[in-house]
């Protein structure tokens, strides 16, 4: 493989003026998801505006925190780092039970990562992660938030009719498809934040009604660790279901870790893995003790440095830094806070496809002789996972308390049909891993 023409490369340093704004490129490109998933936790947790301010500080705080560690020790790549949407099933699994149990899953997932990982056992465990695997986790995470997406797109306490807001979604989508078709390199990589502040400003000016501002009263330069503690609580029943929701992290982490790796041609790819994947556990651990969703390396970068040219990791040193800025400015979290629901759900659907459109490029690229097995074996954990996704709460609060977060959680059951379809019910000798 030919090794791509860079301005820059990998351990390059450019000068000051251009790594801030080579840095401000990334910031651009990190925020929206930040947005999109810490504003999506915050509302299932917390009804007052001020906490979710805060819950929100915390998210952009620990992803600043992530960015500079895993560039300066970790992988030392330059990868964009974001919530973890996977998890994200898991705290929605997880409604109605404590807070802290949802938490302390979190953190002993990290460990357990982490653990995994400087053990060498990781590597053990790749040999269940087959392409057809991969291929149906990464479309189950776009069909298990399904669920999540229609309530911010018809939210309970609605000032527009479902009519129009169904109609703004799918006029928004198709502009955002649109733009994608069209736009190349930075423009393309911050179509997300674009289309957001476009999709809000349009939706406020169509349904002035449904703009009610946040009123928190908070100071402008506000720390979040006024009255900080943590407290562990243990649920066994959500601990097993982040601990599979987990596997899917680390299936992730490892994709992004590689691609980006292959591309640049780096050195010494077996340590930078290692060492990328210990420090996700490490900082996932640090996301379980403030309280907020946990991290992962994103697949995004790659496009980004072909466009632009730039490969050096360094780029990504005040991208981290104005990330943890930001968490000290509360009007700019709660300025963020006032995008309307329907613009939230919105780009998490134009997220979610991109999310199904790598599993499905898997699947034709990596399985040449698709055979009716293998639709058999992606299939069944599809269709039980939107079965289980779907329904009706009554049903679910029936369960046993224990088991609710795995039995009631699409994901989870989709991820255990797909390994007993693959490795036990139509297991294949000699399979490539």
């Amino acid at each position: 493989m030919e090794k791509m023409a860079l301005k820059y490369e990998l351990d390059d340093k450019p000068s000051l003026s251009k790594l801030l704004i080579f840095g401000l490129q990334w910031l651009a490109i990190a925020i929206p998801m930040i947005i999109i998933v810490g504003k999506v936790v915050a509302t299932l947790h917390y009804d007052n505006p001020a906490q979710q301010i805060i819950y929100i500080q915390k998210v952009f705080f620990v992803i600043g925190i992530s960015v500079f560690i895993q560039v300066l020790w970790g992988h030392k790549l330059p990868l964009i780092i974001g919530p973890a949407a996977v998890l994200l099933v898991g705290i929605a699994a997880s409604q109605g039970r404590d807070i802290s149990t949802v938490y302390t899953s979190i953190l002993i997932g990290g460990f357990i990562l982490a653990l995994l990982s400087i053990s060498g056992l990781f590597e053990r465990l790749q040999k269940l992660f087959t392409p057809r695997v991969i291929v149906t986790i990464l479309v189950l995470i776009g069909f298990t938030l399904t669920p999540m997406i229609i309530r911010l797109i018809m939210p309970a306490e609605m000032t527009v009719s479902p009519l129009h807001n169904l109609l703004f979604v799918l006029t928004f989508i198709l502009c955002v498809f649109i733009a994608n078709r069209f736009l190349t390199g930075l423009w393309k990589s911050t179509l997300i934040i674009s289309a957001m502040i476009i999709g809000s400003l349009v939706y406020i000016v169509i349904f002035p009604q449904a703009f009610t501002p946040q009123q928190a009263s908070i100071d402008i330069f506000a720390f979040f660790f006024q009255d900080f503690n943590t407290k562990l609580t243990l649920d066994v029943g959500v601990l097993v279901s982040f601990l599979i929701c987990y596997l899917a992290l680390a299936i992730n982490d490892l994709g992004s870790i590689r691609s980006i790796g292959e591309m640049l041609q780096a050195d010494d790819m077996a340590k930078r893995t290692s060492r990328g994947i210990t420090w996700t556990g490490i900082l996932n651990m640090l996301s379980g003790f403030f309280g907020v969703i946990g991290s992962v390396n994103y697949s995004l970068s790659p496009g980004v440095i072909a466009s632009t040219g730039v490969a050096s990791r360094f780029t990504l040193v005040p991208t981290g830094i104005g990330l943890m800025i930001l968490a000290f400015i509360p009007p700019a979290i709660r300025f963020i806070g006032n995008i309307p629901s329907v613009v939230i759900g919105s780009a998490f659907i134009y997220i979610l496809c991109s999310q199904i459109a790598a599993g499905l490029y898997l699947a034709f690229t990596s399985m040449k002789n698709f055979r009716f097995e293998n639709g058999l074996i992606l299939g069944l954990p599809l269709m039980l996972s939107i079965i289980i996704s779907f329904l009706p709460e009554e049903a679910v609060a029936t369960f046993p308390l224990t088991l609710k977060p795995i039995l009631g959680n699409g994901f989870v059951i989709g991820v255990i049909s797909v390994l007993i379809m693959e490795h036990i019910i139509y297991k294949e000798k000699n399979k490539p891993a």
